[in-house]
């Protein structure tokens, strides 16, 4: 684990950031090894992700990542970003707007851009933080992902 790029003291801290860029992960490498233990875990074998030989004759030239193993990186990528020091924790509330804007093939080296659009009180004090998150891929032109994540912390 990567120590967080930026760390914010409270959640009202993070809270005044609304409408900024509050934090870009650290790079991260999708691998096959990756990718195969995503598809035995939800039985998405679909040979673009799994099928090396018949996926360089694809589309794709080569094996990509499945579209929701991407989306389940976001957890990763926001705890590489940035800390809540006085924050108990956190859970995930829910997507919007996913979009799968460009494949990710294997061994592409991937990081996300945070853009916080709200942040609403909620109960026990906690707030539910709408975020804008980018997923881009090294060396592309566009991002792999764009999606609003609706997380929840509580102090």
């Amino acid at each position: 684990m990567s120590t967080p790029v930026r760390t914010f003291r409270t959640l009202a801290e993070l809270a005044a950031c609304v409408g900024q860029e509050v934090a870009v992960s650290d790079w991260i490498t999708v691998t096959q090894e990756q990718i195969n233990l995503f598809a035995q875990a939800t039985g998405d074998h679909q040979w673009i992700h799994v099928d090396e030989q018949r996926a360089k004759a694809g589309p794709f030239g080569g094996p990509i990542a499945h579209g929701f193993l991407t989306l389940s990186l976001l957890p990763r990528f926001f705890e590489m970003a940035f800390e809540i020091a006085e924050s108990g924790m956190g859970v995930n509330y829910g997507l919007n707007k996913v979009r799968f804007t460009a494949p990710v093939p294997v061994n592409s080296r991937l990081r996300a851009r945070m853009k916080l659009m709200r942040a609403e009180s909620i109960e026990r004090g906690g707030l539910q933080l709408a975020w804008e998150v980018t997923v881009e891929r090294e060396g592309a032109d566009k991002p792999v992902c764009v999606a609003e994540a609706l997380v929840r912390r509580y102090p």
